[in-house]
């Protein structure tokens, strides 16, 4: 039997409720993930092989002074400054940024990132790809990275849906995570964002290509959740509905199977599991043991909805891209969420929609993007309307750069998408079938970082 205090339902509780800041306090986190390859011959990275991930992580270790992490002992992580380095399942190398002051702050953070992976990447002849799904690879041209909770993984997604393997070796995306002050002001942000996150992936929408041919989406990467797993993925009606709180979420959590536990550095496989027996020390595969803080920490980062909430909100609905377009995610978000007039104004737009009204732009902007219709317009004129919002609040933060520019400034690449009404995807589609001549290789030369 554990020595280890039982947690109760309402610890659980109190623990989400701990994010609540003033304010003053408010930062902006950044993340996103990109795809690695041989220069020579656009392969995929291994682990171990002469220029792969472990020769990158350990380059920037050297060159930069990131301090290392190892799983056994293979390097799995790097840490700096309040920033982490991870890797996602596929060998996709992932900057979890630090809770910063401001745009400006994390887009500097963001480019110093991507200068350093660079100089890395020229001495072993490889690069990185921002796109939200592998436009080249099959299942089969990318292996695992060696951390224990892939493994579980890997073994339980095939039977929970059919796209979770290629959720874990073949996506990326950017998010952005936000604060909130008090449970309302968390409910709100949580409804505005969840509502509006399909409007983020149309013009986000960068992931036409599947295994060098179009497909019939915009953004695979976020049609690939629709059939990942049921259980921890989807629009969460009961965001929506009265009586929206942190119990609520906490309910919902413990209602997600489980799929590990860590313990004396090892993950033990406890997938279809019941968090609530857990508590109870019923789990099967530790019986008599019950769970700490941190096993519910763990717990909270297996659950995949399209906005998540830990102490913080997490904007998980956006393709990877290009370092303009990973500036322009917490821009977009903070502008709509940080500014109370803003925020008001969203809630209301958004206030009468139906549950099958969100369902279905969950379903159908993957395939259409911009052009999806919804009541009587298409979402690129909400994603104008977003995007209005949302640089009202900017300038009315008013936090200027050294050479005077608002936060405003950051949303530009999104206005121009907007504006025209063209994805990146479809962007991509229109070379693709034309200069490139069907030729999928030259995306790789033209939008490696």
């Amino acid at each position: 039997m554990s020595d280890q205090p039982t947690l109760t339902r309402e610890d659980l509780i109190n623990y989400l409720a701990d994010g609540c800041k003033p304010k003053s306090e408010w930062k902006v986190g950044t993340e996103h993930e990109k795809f690695g390859f041989h220069d020579k011959n656009l392969k995929p990275l291994g682990y171990e092989e002469p220029g792969g991930i472990r020769d990158v992580l350990n380059g920037l270790a050297e060159q930069f002074n990131w301090e290392p992490e190892y799983e056994g002992e293979h390097v799995i992580a790097l840490k700096r400054d309040g920033c982490s380095i991870t890797l996602e399942p596929g060998g996709q190398l992932e900057l979890s940024g630090a809770p910063l002051a401001d745009v400006h702050q994390t887009c500097q953070e963001t480019g110093t990132h991507l200068k350093e992976v660079k100089a890395v990447c020229e001495n072993l002849g490889v690069s990185f790809l921002g796109m939200g799904y592998h436009p080249k690879a099959s299942r089969e041209d990318i292996s695992y990275m060696p951390k224990g909770r892939y493994k579980i993984m890997s073994n339980y997604m095939p039977k929970v849906g059919t796209l979770g393997l290629d959720m874990m070796k073949r996506t990326c995306t950017i998010q952005a995570n936000l604060d909130f002050s008090s449970e309302a002001d968390m409910v709100q942000k949580f409804q505005v964002s969840l509502a509006l996150q399909p409007i983020a992936t149309a013009l986000f929408a960068n992931s036409p290509f599947k295994e060098g041919h179009d497909t019939n989406f915009v953004s695979l990467r976020s049609h690939i959740w629709t059939d990942t797993d049921a259980d921890r993925c989807g629009v969460l009606p009961f965001v929506f509905e009265e009586g929206m709180s942190f119990e609520r979420y906490v309910d919902y959590m413990l209602d997600v199977p489980m799929y590990f536990v860590y313990r004396n550095g090892e993950y033990l496989d406890a997938t279809g599991q019941s968090f609530r027996d857990f508590m109870q020390g019923k789990l099967p595969v530790l019986p008599g043991e019950f769970p700490t803080m941190k096993d519910w920490e763990d717990h909270l980062t297996t659950a995949f909805p399209e906005v998540r909430l830990k102490k913080f909100l997490e904007m998980r609905g956006a393709d990877g891209g290009p370092w303009r377009r990973i500036c322009a995610l917490p821009a977009l978000w903070v502008g709509l969420l940080y500014d109370q007039d803003s925020l008001d104004q969203a809630s209301a737009w958004i206030s009468d929609w139906t549950i099958a009204e969100h369902e279905m732009l969950r379903t159908e902007v993957p395939k259409t993007g911009l052009a999806t219709c919804f009541r009587n317009q298409k979402v690129r004129d909400m994603a104008l309307k977003m995007l209005d919002l949302s640089r009202q609040g900017l300038e009315k933060r008013a936090i200027k750069s050294s050479c005077g520019k608002d936060e405003s400034c950051f949303l530009e690449p999104l206005q121009i998408i907007a504006d025209t009404g063209v994805t990146p995807a479809e962007r991509k589609r229109g070379q693709f079938h034309g200069v490139w001549q069907d030729n999928i290789d030259e995306l790789f030369e033209i939008y490696a970082y």
